[in-house]
């Protein structure tokens, strides 16, 4: 612009005939300036402006600008002279980017081969990146990093608290682009970040499996900085006398200084094609890992049915047999007892007695493999009612035990398979009747919900956890994994009303196939809490 005081010619026509669009002036020679600029070169006290573009990767890098304080006219040669330094500069810019950091950019790559080595030697990605831990802030030259899974979070270096981290996570994953997020300034967009920026004012996060929840997060502390202006960058706005808005640019070109807070040092180019590389790695352990558990749940299932078929066909076919000894067994003792003397007679009825335990072994696991092959029968189940009908039926059956039944709040509805549920409520709740030698015995059946369920150690399984808890003699710590185990008993075969110790299995089998679980937390002589959940939604 050769003098700021020219008056613009209007162009004709304003749009394009052909397109009815407003006509492109990219490539125009000669064409107005913003009332703005012409203002502010004014307020400069510059008479004459000429500017020429420096570009990176089609992208304005900056300025060169070029002042006159009185009228200048610059022709077209040297106009285009000009136009071809601003190019080769552009292509310098670009060698120096290229060429930036070349030390750096091979430490990277050798950061890389050994992240490569680390987790193509491991099962599972979060092992192989915490035996790389000062490789990790290496990687981005960051000061902390967390590696986020579902059920945890690894911290390296500085980092926020846990809670603070996951809540950001819950905050940035609909901020992903392409797997990734970056900023030097996390506070601006996240107000809640204020309270940690001396440790994570920038933020690079690497997003490896929304499926499994796992990602990465580098942090950077708040760099302090002073920014020289000339004359305050920020432009006021005026209200004009109808109201209006104008914005005007600034009087003052002495020095103007601004101090720059919570914001951390750029993340360099190289280093975010680091951790998309690092990414791409790691998706593939991950995929590598579900593969592999995939087929290893297929041969499990596969085993488990396997197991289940043997189990029914081996004890079915056992009974014949079995229920042969025993009769002849008592024919023995009923045709030929004068015949035999005591010691005769004694060992018949050992005989006796050990089919019919064997018998009881067969049909207990007879009816275990049934669960695993019958087909759920899913309803809505008021635990409530069948709770109290359990109770009803065992104290009919046991009239000789007096048992204080305690329910501290109604139960809820739940979609279940009724025999089931009912058969594990009944097995938990006839054990502690079984195993209490207490004067005063007492039966607590609930449920937690909520927060008291996680404390309890349902963690994420159900938003319900179930327990039957009791005063009587307790389990040893020692036994507390093994009480599960089929035929496993802690007392003697006739200790305690005997039986065959498949209770509890099949208490954990029905939990299990309704997608819960069922654990213990036990204290000798004092009781037990059998805790378990259900994979479905209470109704009420």
């Amino acid at each position: 612009m050769p003098d700021v005081s020219y008056q613009p010619v209007a162009l004709t026509p304003t749009n394009n005939p052909v397109t009815q669009q407003p006509l492109d002036l990219s490539l125009s020679v000669l064409r107005s300036v913003s009332p703005l600029h012409l203002e502010y070169l004014q307020n400069m006290g510059v008479t004459a402006s000429m500017s020429i573009s420096l570009m990176q990767d089609q992208k304005l890098w900056g300025l060169i600008a070029c002042h006159h304080l009185s009228p200048k006219y610059v022709s077209y040669n040297i106009r285009t002279v000009c136009e071809f330094i601003g190019q080769v500069m552009s292509a310098e810019l670009a060698n120096k980017v290229t060429n930036e950091d070349t030390a750096y950019k091979v430490q990277l790559k050798t950061l890389q081969a050994q992240f490569i080595e680390a987790l193509s030697q491991t099962e599972y990605f979060l092992d192989g990146m915490v035996q790389l831990e000062p490789e990790l802030l290496q990687l981005v030259n960051a000061t902390g990093a967390v590696i986020c899974s579902a059920s945890q979070c690894i911290c390296v270096g500085e980092t926020p608290a846990e809670a603070d981290v996951r809540a950001l996570l819950n905050w940035m994953k609909p901020h992903f682009h392409q797997s990734l997020f970056e900023t030097r300034s996390l506070s601006q967009n996240y107000p809640a970040a204020e309270s940690f920026k001396a440790i994570a004012s920038g933020v690079l996060a690497l997003e490896i499996s929304k499926v499994h929840h796992n990602y990465i997060l580098w942090f950077r502390p708040e760099v302090v900085q002073t920014v020289n202006w000339g004359g305050n960058p920020n432009k006021p706005v005026e209200v004009l006398a109808d109201n209006s808005l104008r914005m005007s640019p600034r009087r003052s070109f002495d020095l103007w200084q601004e101090t720059v807070r919570a914001s951390a040092l750029p993340w360099k180019p190289c280093e975010i094609e680091a951790v998309i590389e690092l990414r791409s790695l790691l998706v593939g352990v991950v995929l590598r890992q579900a593969d592999e558990l995939a087929l290893m749940n297929f041969e499990l299932q596969r085993s488990n049915e396997e197991l289940d078929s043997f189990a029914y066909i081996a004890s079915h076919d056992l009974k014949e047999p079995l229920r042969g000894i025993h009769n002849y067994a008592n024919f023995l003792m009923e045709d030929y007892a004068t015949a035999l003397d005591g010691d005769g007679v004694a060992k018949l009825q050992t005989m006796v007695r050990l089919t019919q335990r064997m018998e009881d072994l067969i049909n207990s696991l007879l009816h275990f493999s049934r669960l695993g092959r019958a087909e759920l029968m899913r309803q809505t189940v008021n635990l409530d009612e069948l709770v109290h009908q359990t109770i009803a039926t065992l104290t009919i059956a046991r009239p000789q035990n007096e048992v204080e039944f305690r329910i501290p709040r109604f139960l809820p509805e739940v979609k279940c398979d009724r025999a089931q549920v009912n058969e594990l409520f009944t097995n938990l709740i006839s054990n502690a009747i079984k195993y209490n030698n207490k004067a005063e015995k007492w039966i607590e059946i609930g449920y937690l919900a909520g927060q008291e369920g996680e404390i309890a150690g349902a963690g994420n399984v159900s938003p319900i956890t179930f327990y039957v808890g009791d005063n009587g003699i307790g389990i040893p710590p020692e036994h507390l994994d093994k009480i599960f185990q089929i035929f496993r008993r802690l007392h003697g075969r006739d200790d305690f009303g005997g039986g065959t110790g498949a209770g509890l299995t099949i208490a954990r089998k029905i939990a299990e196939r309704h997608g819960g679980r069922i654990w213990v937390k036990s204290i000798p002589a004092e009781g037990s809490t059998f805790y378990f959940t259900l994979a479905a939604e209470a109704d009420a």
